[in-house]
């Protein structure tokens, strides 16, 4: 438990070191006046267009599965957010974890098997992310990092080809070789290793079926056009002179400064990383700030009643299970 705590602590420091990056040399009157002065009805379009790539999100996901093992959509909408619910509440980004127990629980799945295509999701968001960044760069202020970030990107792009490759040609046993690190957890054997590998394999079938995996690139780019889009409408409620490439800046900003350890929610790291992107644009503080506020809570507070209710779904559905199957 020593390293949890340890993870946790650093997570909080980080967030604290990230809000104190994004909220300085800010005066709080001119913030309070850029809050007052946001245009809050384009929360609707911009919630909508949040809703819409949350479940273009959740029928990816639902794809990524062999058809003959794929969970019914209402299952996999449910998990999901029942995840976000999770990283909302949780630091380290717990929620990942929640969702593949709860969808391997509600539709009888394997839980390596699941762990497999949310893997593969993150798989796909870097390799699309850093492809839209790419196709931006053009029209992109010039700022160093952008330039860093597709660097790095283009590393671990390649590294995770190489590593679906390695699995397409040698299946289980290559799953079986990189899940090998794990026994030397007390509770995993090497005859477990090798039922989580015929597992997770079969969750990387999104890898291995062109078709699958042409999908699973068109709908993770429209999902991801769809959250800079409910962004881009937020900045057209301030005084933000700026178009639909920063929206995407801040986009890919903040989802790559959430890969760090950070509290819950990603409390001050997403802060800080969308007012670096904004103020690439000779945006005053302020106003960077504020619209990353506004932002956060449109990315935050929904899921808090929306996870809610479909935690306790999933908690009354698999009670009803139980009473009906009891063991």
């Amino acid at each position: 438990m020593t390293w949890r705590r340890s993870a946790v602590a650093a997570g909080l420091l980080l967030s604290l070191l990230f809000g104190y990056l994004a909220s300085r040399n800010v005066d709080l009157g001119d913030l309070r006046a850029a809050l007052a002065g946001q245009d809050y009805a384009y929360l609707v379009p911009a919630g909508l267009a949040l809703a819409a790539g949350v479940a273009v999100r959740a029928w990816r996901w639902q794809l990524l599965f062999e058809r003959g093992s794929r969970p019914p959509f209402r299952f996999v909408g449910n998990a999901l957010l029942v995840g976000y619910l999770f990283n909302t509440i949780l630091p380290a980004r717990a929620g990942e974890l929640a969702r593949v127990q709860v969808l391997g629980r509600r539709a009888g799945i394997s839980r390596a098997q699941v762990l497999g295509t949310v893997v593969l999701e993150r798989a796909y968001d870097l390799v699309v992310l850093i492809a839209l960044l790419a196709a931006a760069a053009p029209l992109l202020p010039p700022v160093g990092w952008v330039k860093a970030a597709l660097v790095l990107g283009a590393g671990l792009v390649v590294a995770l080809v190489a590593t679906g490759v390695f699995v397409h040609r040698h299946g289980e046993r290559a799953a079986r070789t990189l899940l090998r690190p794990l026994t030397i957890l007390p509770v995993i054997d090497e005859q477990r290793v090798g039922r989580m590998a015929a597992s997770v394999v079969t969750g990387l079938a999104a890898i291995r079926i062109t078709r699958l995996a042409s999908a699973a690139i068109v709908l993770t780019a429209a999902s991801w056009l769809l959250l800079a889009a409910s962004g881009w409408f937020l900045l057209l409620g301030t005084e933000i002179d700026a178009g639909f490439d920063a929206a995407l800046l801040v986009l890919v900003a903040t989802n790559l400064a959430l890969v760090l350890p950070a509290s819950p929610a990603g409390l001050g790291t997403f802060e800080a990383a969308a007012v670096l992107a904004l103020t690439a644009y000779g945006i005053e503080r302020e106003q960077a700030l504020s619209y990353a506020l506004v932002l956060h809570a449109l990315n935050a507070l929904p899921y808090l009643a929306l996870g809610y209710v479909a935690l306790g779904l999933h908690l009354r559905a698999t009670e009803r299970r139980d009473l009906r199957d009891p063991q």
